[in-house]
């Protein structure tokens, strides 16, 4: 698996998401104003794009957000949502990032736990479906 990286919202990552979000779970404002100022990180199966997220910086300091971490259904169960997730964290390391925060399904919450999120104590909905915020430290 190769991970590329990018500053604009690729057409990789818009059939990811679409694909993921929207067709499978029927969200129906999957792309925002977000997306223009933020990385977003495609990861491809040769040349196949197979998984997805992006991440940019918050208000409060040395922290930034990650999200809309998706993978095409075919490639689930492979871990390769953690490896993109551990790319995103090297990268957002480098970048001076010291916390990252997310907005994730509850359903899901158990993945990013697995990862060393932990629960913010904020739950909410998107779009109907209920999303806990979670972070994570990173080691300095």
């Amino acid at each position: 698996m190769e991970t590329k990286v990018y500053n604009v919202l690729p057409e990789d990552a818009v059939f990811i998401r679409n694909t993921v979000f929207v067709e499978e779970q029927g969200f129906k404002e999957e792309f925002d104003q977000i997306d223009g100022r933020a990385v977003h990180m495609v990861m491809y199966d040769k040349d196949n794009p197979v998984a997805v997220c992006r991440f940019f910086k918050d208000t409060e300091p040395d922290t930034y957000i990650i999200g809309r971490i998706a993978v095409i259904k075919k490639y689930r169960g492979q871990a390769i949502g953690m490896e993109l997730m551990s790319e995103a964290e090297k990268a957002i390391k480098k970048a001076g990032g010291k916390k990252i925060c997310l907005h994730a399904q509850e359903r899901v919450k158990p993945f990013y736990e697995k990862q060393g999120y932990y629960l913010s104590g904020i739950n909410d909905y998107d779009e109907g479906c209920p999303h806990v915020w979670m972070y994570k430290e990173l080691d300095c």
